[in-house]
């Protein structure tokens, strides 16, 4: 049993718990997540790790109330634990010392990028974070990030906060500035989570300036080992799983359309035991 220690909510969607897991906070790396069984009759679902802490011997996980054991798990408290916690699970995120980094992520992904662009800040880069929302209320860890980026840029859909527009929409006015000087270079790495839209259009504005891009993927996983191939996606025309190839794919290579279709797989049951339980 993994005892939960901490909770808060960010917003009206997503939801902080800090939870007692100290083998896997000993281990954990950036990119990586977990798979948690809430009970004896829950199902398996992946979760980024958004932080640990070695001393204290815990994990944080950040997610967002989309499905019914994400509802089960937000009504947990401090004191409630969670049956099973696997991990830490699938391949770290390459870091290096490489220049310039432009960390992207939009909705509950930014709670993903944020372990990822601390790391490539520790490890001596130039960390730019550009991070979006639907609107102002379900931004989350803009103070978080502003701790650890050189810049940071925000966007929300409906122009409640800072800039209206999508991320996308801030990479293509920072490319512009870069094409128009003559000392400035392109970013040496760019690496997006989040909406699948929203990943698949920073790989096609990237791929025209040949920018290495990677993308961090989370595909429908059941057994999270390679096994039973639930996670399974097309990358340069191969076959990969999602739990032990990745999550980090290069972004140029990824069949977008297939993912976004395999995503819907399970859409119509997660519907009906919605409604069963509500």
């Amino acid at each position: 049993m993994f005892k939960i220690i901490k909770k808060e909510d960010l917003n009206s969607d997503v939801v902080r718990i800090t939870v007692e897991a100290a083998f896997i906070a000993q281990k954990a790396k950036a990119g990586q997540f977990v798979v948690i069984i809430l009970d004896e009759k829950g199902e398996r679902i992946p979760l980024t790790l958004a932080d640990w802490d070695k001393d204290a011997g815990t994990i944080t996980l950040i997610f967002q109330k989309t499905g019914f054991t994400t509802r089960q798990l937000a009504k947990l408290n401090p004191g409630d634990s969670i049956q099973h916690i696997l991990g830490p699970l699938g391949h770290p995120t390459e870091i290096k010392k490489v220049g310039e980094v432009y960390c992207i992520a939009g909705g509950v992904g930014v709670a993903e990028i944020y372990p990822v662009a601390r790391a490539f800040k520790q490890a001596g880069n130039r960390v730019i974070c550009i991070i979006g929302s639907r609107n102002k209320d379900l931004l989350i860890l803009e103070d978080a990030l502003r701790g650890i980026c050189d810049e940071l840029f925000i966007t929300t859909d409906d122009g409640s906060y800072v800039r209206r527009g999508l991320v996308t929409d801030v990479l293509k006015d920072l490319f512009t500035v870069i094409e128009k000087s003559t000392h400035t270079q392109y970013p040496a790495l760019v690496y997006c989570i989040g909406p699948v839209p929203m990943m698949k259009a920073v790989a096609d504005f990237t791929r025209n300036y040949s920018v290495k891009t990677i993308a961090s993927l989370n595909p429908i996983m059941v057994d999270a080992t390679g096994m039973c191939g639930a996670c399974r996606c097309h990358v340069g025309g191969k076959t990969v799983f999602g739990c032990v190839d990745g999550p980090d794919f290069d972004a140029h290579q990824i069949d977008f359309g297939e993912l976004s279709q395999r995503l819907k797989a399970f859409k119509k049951e997660e519907k009906n035991i919605s409604e069963k339980n509500a």
